[in-house]
């Protein structure tokens, strides 16, 4: 399957100090992709290396098979980048940041950008100024996707955003990925990435710990037992992160599922709920331990 991003070996350091470190990552074309990390991971360095903002220490990127180093103009103009930090004019109006975006790209986008402000409820009319955080987000999405790219990259674009406005993005995103966009979207709220993406790669301290799909991210084995009725957790091997409450236990599961049950019929409980541990759970426990 052609690849839409391929990263290999990037390493960036800013001086002594480290960015990313030997990172290899591909992301097919049609993909839906998150990545994972806590802050200071590297998420952004290795975002901004690979769209050729800054350059690596070692290392190439590539998007759609062109490498990034030689091809960068022509590349970024299949591209819809999104940055963490949304910064623009604060006296120009956002109908005028939206224009001024597309006219960088030398494009016609009036109709995809009017479409896109009536869905997020974007006022046009506003000086970025007059913004808060949440809609200076909404405008900073518009001018990554009015153009209507091939490959969306996208840096923590839902923090500021309320629940509904999320919502409505990630419908923006899943109608894009159908018509055959690539999503690549950086987070760290690993519910959005549970729920919306298809492969996710998880980095913590500017290193590639693992990456799969999120079904399979989500399958350790391990399961979250919560148990009423009693004020101790059961004698258990293979049990972590234990969590007491008054007359509730509830932990982390991944030994024998039999043994779990002969030893829990012998206890007085009154409810017992097994339940599959959600992302956030199994990045925190099994590929964040140092960052917890």
């Amino acid at each position: 399957m052609p690849k839409a991003i391929e990263i290999s070996s990037l390493t960036k350091y800013y001086g002594k100090a480290r960015g990313i470190v030997d990172l290899n990552l591909t992301v097919d074309e049609g993909d839906f992709f998150g990545f994972i990390g806590p802050n200071g991971a590297g998420k952004s360095t290795t975002i901004r290396a690979l769209l050729g903002l800054i350059f690596p220490t070692s290392g190439s990127t590539a998007i759609f098979g062109k490498p990034v180093s030689r091809n960068r103009s022509d590349i970024l103009d299949a591209v819809g980048y999104m940055p963490s930090e949304a910064f623009f004019y604060p006296t120009m109006r956002v109908r005028d940041v939206i224009r001024f975006s597309a006219d960088l790209r030398g494009k016609d986008c009036r109709e995809e950008a009017r479409s896109l402000c009536d869905r997020l409820e974007l006022d046009t009319a506003k000086k970025i100024s007059e913004l808060s955080l949440g809609n200076r987000k909404k405008v900073s999405i518009v001018c990554a996707l009015q153009h209507r790219p091939k490959l969306c990259i996208l840096d923590e674009p839902t923090s500021g955003l309320d629940p509904l406005m999320q919502r409505e993005f990630y419908i923006i995103l899943k109608e894009r990925n159908a018509q055959g966009a690539t999503i690549f979207l950086s987070s760290h709220v690993l519910s959005e990435i549970q729920r919306y993406c298809k492969h996710a790669a998880v980095i913590r301290e500017g290193r590639l710990l693992v990456c799969d799909s999120t079904r399979n991210l989500g399958h350790t084995g391990a399961k979250r037992v919560t148990v009423s009725g009693i004020a101790s957790p059961p004698s258990l091997e293979n049990m972590r992160d234990v969590k007491i409450t008054e007359n509730t236990v509830s932990f982390l599961y991944g030994g024998d599922i039999r043994r779990l049950l002969g030893i829990l019929a012998s206890l007085p409980l009154t409810d017992i709920k097994i339940d599959e541990p959600d992302l956030e759970e199994i990045f925190l426990h099994d590929y964040g331990k140092e960052d917890a």
